[in-house]
Formats: C-alpha cells, structure tokens, sequence
C-alpha cells in the first residue's frame, strides 16, 4: 500500500466524518436474523447421516441463478481477505476501526444466509459449493497497492454493484423466499455504499485532485473482488447475459449516481492534476456507454434468434 503525505493528511481530516457516519449508520441499520430468512423445514439430512446426497434435480434453480447464487456468496465468503485490506489502510483505533469492526460483522450475515439458503433448500450441489469455497478463499483477494482514497472510491462503486447484483439475483431465483432474502441483503450494501460515498465526498472537499484522481483510476480499472473465482467469466457472461449485471446496468446504475452524488462534472474547485483525470474519466465513460449499448443491443438480437426458434 503506497500512501503519500497528502493522502495521510487527508485521513486525518477524514476522521470526524468518519465518526458522523458510523453513528448515521448504527442510526439506520436494523437489526436482523439470517435463520428467519431460511425454509428450515425443506431441509433433510445428507447421505453422510443417512440421508440422500445431492442431484442436479433437487434444485428448484436454473443455470443462470445458480451461477448468480454462487458468485454472490463466494465473493461474500472472501471477508477475511476485504477485512484485511480496509484494517491494513484505515486502522483499528477510533472511528475507523469501530466501522471495520461493525461492517465486518455485517457482512458475515451474508455468506452464512446465502450459504444455509443453498444447502437447505439444494440450490446448489453442496460439494462442489464447498469445495470452491476452499479454493478462492486460499487464493484470496488483494487489491493491490491501493491508496486509502483509492480504496475509498473503490468500496463506493463496488458495495453499490454488490447492491445491484444481489436484487437482481434475488429476482432471477423465481423463489419469493430467496428474493426476500436477497433483498435484506441489498439493503445492508447499499448502507455501506452510502458510508463509503459520503467518505469520498468529504475527500473531494478536503483534496479535490487527489480525490478526482483516486475516483478516475477506480473507475478506469474497476473489477469486481471475484475475477480470480474459478468459473469467474463463465458465470459472469450466464448473468450479463439473463442482465442480472451487465455493463449498462455497471454504468447507469452504479457508475453515474456515484459520480452524480459526487458533483464530479459540476465542480470548480478543480486544479490542473484534476481536470486531467477528470477529462480521462469523460473519455472513459463515453466508451463505456458505448460498449455497454453495443452489448445490450447484441444480446436483443440473440434473444429475437432464440425466440424466432422457438
């Protein structure tokens, strides 16, 4: 992790804000129960207690949602990696590390709902769900030699695509129990993409450039934490494809509110370092748009071939 001496000044005035959320966090954050959101009594035991194994006919999903399913929750089960990554660049003590402390706690609820929903109703096959789990765990997740604001503006895109992703996943089931499920989960995203924004807008009033420029490089070279999950691309194309996440969604749905909410094309207070990241972001996102047109014209057009077939 490389951090400038303006990057460090900018943390330490970043500290009451970051005070100030976590207590508008703890303000809106209700509390809830994964076991209330799981249909226990589905449930029956595996051939190791005497019961029947898993077959691909016990799942009530098609292709597409299981691959949603088990991206989701594998990208959740990576927690220690993410954990490691905010308390290595922001700290344990004062506000940031109650923050840490209490996001982290948060998103554990996911990967263990997401987890007990698939084995107890055999979404998935538990095997191969379990043994994926092992594998992108000891890979983990590093992010590289992100900066804390760039950090910052990363987590501000990303747990709003988390947000997106889980709704749309919950829909894409066909299964009201998984939709609520998933639902309860997007809410908890979409406070933490809240917190994380709010971050990054006090940044920009503290550090207009070095705000502008962290935001460009994360939004230039935004991936999501799953890109070294076995399957990663398979699964990714099954879900753009049914337009659970796709690239138009990655643009008007996460992209331009964030970067609305920052002002970033309304601001004045630009120096010469910002207006040049800002102009690689325009161009950036000019692309984008056109990529993401592109793509979702080309998928009308197989689905107009699939149906003309049938």
């Amino acid at each position: 992790m490389s951090s400038t001496p303006a990057q460090s000044a900018v943390l330490v005035e970043l500290e009451p804000v970051v005070a100030e959320n976590l207590d508008r966090h703890l303000s809106l954050a209700k509390e809830w129960h994964p076991h209330d959101y799981i249909p226990w009594s589905q449930g029956r035991d595996f051939a190791f207690l005497g019961g029947e194994d898993w077959a691909p006919e016990h799942s009530r999903l098609d292709e597409t949602a299981k691959a949603a399913m088990i991206t989701n929750l594998l990208t959740e089960d990576n927690l220690p990696s993410y954990h490691r990554e905010i308390a290595t660049r922001f700290g344990r003590d004062g506000a940031w590390g109650t923050w840490i402390g209490r996001w982290t706690a948060e998103e554990n609820r996911h990967g263990v709902a997401l987890r007990d929903y698939l084995v107890v109703t055999r979404g998935v096959d538990p095997v191969e769900l379990e043994r994926a789990r092992m594998d992108y765990m000891t890979i983990g997740y590093d992010s590289g030699d992100k900066t804390p604001l760039e950090a910052i503006a990363y987590v501000s895109f990303q747990e709003l695509a988390t947000r997106v992703s889980h709704r749309n996943t919950g829909r894409a089931t066909g299964d009201p129990i998984a939709d609520r499920l998933l639902a309860r989960i997007a809410t908890d995203e979409n406070l933490h993409m809240v917190f994380y924004r709010n971050m990054m807008a006090a940044a920009f009033d503290i550090d207009p450039d070095l705000a502008m420029q962290a935001v460009t490089k994360e939004v230039v070279g935004f991936e999501m934490p799953g890109a070294t999950m076995a399957n990663f691309r398979r699964n990714s194309m099954l879900i753009a494809k049914a337009g659970i996440y796709d690239l138009r969604l990655h643009h008007d749905e996460v992209v331009s509110p964030v970067l609305r909410a920052w002002k970033v094309f309304d601001r004045t207070d630009l120096g010469p370092a910002g207006e040049k990241a800002r102009e690689e972001l325009a161009v950036f996102l000019e692309g984008l748009d056109a990529q993401a047109t592109r793509f979702v014209e080309s998928r009308e057009r197989a689905r107009a071939r699939a149906a003309a077939k049938d």
